[in-house]
């Protein structure tokens, strides 16, 4: 089959399941997976960019997914005036403290080349850092606790999180790129695991910046509240004459309302991902991930060429992380897993073709639409199976703990029969 016609064939199947969704399950369930799916197919295009394009091997996702729900809590969240007043600029002072110690043992080495000079102004710029900055989280931390005990944010729309999401993200992955990219692939993966999990870490624990794991509750929305629509008595009007209840027509007003957002993320992305890979530096991109001694020998600058992209696509899982954190109104550290938001984003890009952005989309909703449905689909056929048997028997038993750990059973099923199948993915890379 071509690819011009297999593509919007891949893509109508997809749509036939969400459709069904909503007619066999409800519309909610069916309307929450667009969604999700949208979230997860942006994910996807940043993964795509750096290793289908680009061939890096990023396995720290999740930690720039997570930089972008927390640039959520600092973009749009109300300041707490009590936390800024008892510690606020002694936070801002101690991290100013804490880059000046970096950069001054960075100018100590260079300038003298003595290990003991440098090691001797970090150990002073630790302690220093140390004092003045400990002394402002235990104030801020302390300031109604239960409730706030952070900074909060600077109290924006929540929409000017999205860039900002990208833009924290983007900034992180230089960092990150600028010592780690000059590794070898396999060694890349490793420590951009590592520094997700850091930072998973430091958002766990560093309750004045989000809570920690208190979470942060609440968060501003782009779209109106449920509540509100069906205390407005024209929204009532027009859900009754839709035959609709007003509890049902807000929800989906809503669902549906994150569903053009996100929709208008997806396509300005995948338009832009589309217009580079066919541009002269697409074309660069890829010469360099498939043969870098010889884009060497060209007069490429392939690490620069190469912590370009690992920004880029960065900075795209965090407006994605920004977007979901928004769809969930919470920012909750612990519940990034490197299993839900490195494996599963990987898996999506594999299957649906590494190197096409069409397929990275196509990914995205196929194998998020799987993650979700999956269980309900196995605990039903648990059901039907476990009625014919002897009730209280042991395999009737087994059946249904079985049916809840089917997810990464099927998720492995579907990666092997790809890769053994369609080792390019389902729309392969052009």
């Amino acid at each position: 089959m071509s690819q011009t016609l297999k593509a919007p064939l891949l893509f109508a199947l997809v749509a036939v399941l969400i459709l069904g969704t909503g007619f066999l399950q409800s519309w909610n369930t069916a309307v929450l997976i667009l969604n999700m799916g949208l979230v997860s197919a942006v994910m996807a295009l940043g993964v795509n960019l750096q290793w289908g394009i680009a061939g890096l091997f990023n396995v720290g996702v999740m930690g720039f997914v997570a930089l972008g729900g927390l640039a959520v809590v600092l973009t749009s969240m109300p300041p707490v005036p009590e936390a800024w007043g008892a510690g606020g600029l002694r936070i801002l002072l101690g991290l100013a403290l804490g880059a000046a110690t970096v950069v001054a043992g960075v100018m100590a080495w260079r300038r003298a080349r003595s290990a003991w000079l440098m090691i001797a102004v970090l150990v002073a710029g630790f302690f220093a850092y140390r004092w003045v900055f400990d002394a402002g989280v235990g104030a801020v931390e302390a300031v109604n606790s239960a409730q706030t005990g952070y900074l909060g944010g600077l109290g924006l729309p929540v929409v000017f999180a999205w860039p900002v999401g990208g833009v924290l993200a983007a900034g992180a992955a230089w960092i990150i790129g600028k010592t780690a990219l000059g590794l070898r692939s396999d060694y890349l993966a490793i420590a951009t695991l590592g520094i997700a999990e850091i930072i998973i870490a430091v958002m766990k624990n560093e309750d004045w910046l989000a809570r920690g794991v208190k979470n942060v509750i609440g968060l501003p929305r782009p779209v109106p509240y449920e509540i509100d629509l069906q205390n407005d008595p024209g929204f009532v009007e027009r859900a009754a004459s839709l035959g609709m209840d007003p509890t049902t027509a807000s929800s989906l007003y809503v669902k549906f309302g994150y569903s053009i957002l996100f929709a208008i993320v997806l396509v300005v992305l995948l338009v832009l991902a589309q217009l580079a890979l066919s541009s002269p530096w697409g074309r660069m991109m890829r010469a360099i991930r498939d043969n870098e001694t010889a884009a060497r020998a060209m007069g490429k600058n392939v690490t620069a060429r190469h912590l370009q992209v690992f920004v880029l696509g960065s900075a795209i899982c965090g407006v994605a992380g920004a977007m979901m954190t928004t769809l969930d109104g919470q920012l909750t550290p612990g519940s990034y897993q490197p299993l839900r938001y490195t494996f599963l984003i990987w898996v999506m890009v594999i299957v649906g073709g590494s190197g096409n952005n069409l397929g990275a989309v196509l990914g995205g909703f196929l194998i998020w639409f799987l993650w979700v449905q999956v269980e309900p689909m196995a605990q039903g056929l648990a059901a039907m199976i476990g009625a014919v048997l002897p009730a209280g028997s042991l395999f009737q038993a087994s059946l249904a703990d079985a049916a809840q750990h089917m997810r990464l059973l099927t998720m492995g099923i579907i990666l092997l029969v790809v890769l053994r199948f369609s080792p390019r993915g389902l729309l392969a890379e052009r």
